[in-house]
């Protein structure tokens, strides 16, 4: 997450979260903005303003101390944390929460502390969640030899910077109840947020993209406009003569309405503008294309072999 804070360079983290069909497209967008048009240092990173146009559908929690209110409560600036805490909380009214975590670090303590007191001051509601980083707490060393491999340390340097702690696993309901005993609301709203998400997605069955046509026009019917011009396209290129082309025409056509009847029976319509469109880009940007298959045929007009009607 960048845009928030003094420094629009520093980057944080947050938790998006969906509450149903439109939140997951937004979250889907919002991903694939990051890693198209915002990678830093090998990290998507979602810009504030994206945020501002896809809040819909989505639950925010602030990050705890890795989020832009958690590193400012740490900070000691507390009018820092309360702007960013209400701007934040305009972006996603009634569906913004100060995280509160207790996982044996340095600095949770303080942005506990000053969390509470600033949902307190600014009527914002608070909850508690756990950094999980492995199962049980017996997998600790395990997890932290995989982390200095991974950082090319040695585990037994006591200088080396120790970026989690043996309380970092599962924790059960009842540990969680005893840790934030003195928070229940943070604890009821745990459970509130998760009767506030209800998604149901279709496993096992292909998923295509919409695929955006003019003016709103249904895919079907832009489908069979952008076969027949491809296929006017290829006539003209196949016969300059127009008498000739007119004379030719007729099994061309069938092949096309026959292919089309079959594509659109099999509702792949979008799969084949797809392809076309990969394909076209390719040609007209210098990449070679050869051999695509039945959507390439499509894409690049019907090939002067391609006489007889068959089967897609």
């Amino acid at each position: 997450m960048e845009g928030l804070g003094k420094d629009p360079g520093v980057l944080s983290r947050m938790i998006l979260l969906v509450q149903g069909s439109q939140g997951y497209l937004n979250l889907s967008e919002l991903l694939a903005r990051a890693w198209t048009r915002n990678v830093v240092k090998a990290q998507a990173v979602v810009k504030l303003e994206w945020l501002k146009e896809l809040s819909e559908g989505l639950i925010l929690l602030s990050g705890a101390q890795a989020g832009p209110v958690g590193q400012a409560l740490v900070q000691g600036d507390a009018a820092r944390a309360t702007d960013l805490a209400l701007q934040l909380a305009s972006i996603f009214p009634h569906r913004f929460y100060l995280e509160l975590q207790r996982a044996g670090r340095h600095d949770d303590g303080v942005q506990v502390a000053g969390a509470v007191q600033l949902a307190a001051r600014l009527n914002l509601p608070v909850v508690a969640t756990h950094p999980v980083q492995f199962t049980t707490r017996d997998d600790y060393e395990a997890h932290e030899a995989r982390v200095c491999i991974s950082e090319g340390e040695i585990l037994g340097n006591p200088r080396r910077v120790r970026r989690f702690t043996p309380e970092q696993y599962f924790k059960s309901t009842a540990e969680m109840q005893a840790l934030f005993a003195d928070v229940p609301s943070a604890l009821a709203n745990s459970a509130e947020i998760a009767k506030r998400c209800n998604l149901s997605l279709v496993l096992g069955k292909p998923q295509l993209p919409n695929y955006p046509t003019p003016g709103g026009m249904p895919i079907e019917a832009y489908f069979r406009l952008a076969s027949q011009e491809g296929l006017e396209e290829r006539l003209r290129h196949l016969y300059p003569d127009e008498a000739r082309r007119e004379q030719q025409r007729p099994r061309y056509q069938e092949r096309l309405d026959f292919e089309i009847a079959t594509i659109l029976k099999m509702g792949f319509p979008g799969y084949f503008l797809i392809v076309g469109d990969f394909i076209n880009w390719a040609k007209n940007n210098g990449c070679p294309v050869g051999g695509p298959g039945f959507g390439g045929r499509f894409a690049g007009g019907l090939r002067a072999e391609d006489h007889r009607p068959r089967p897609a």
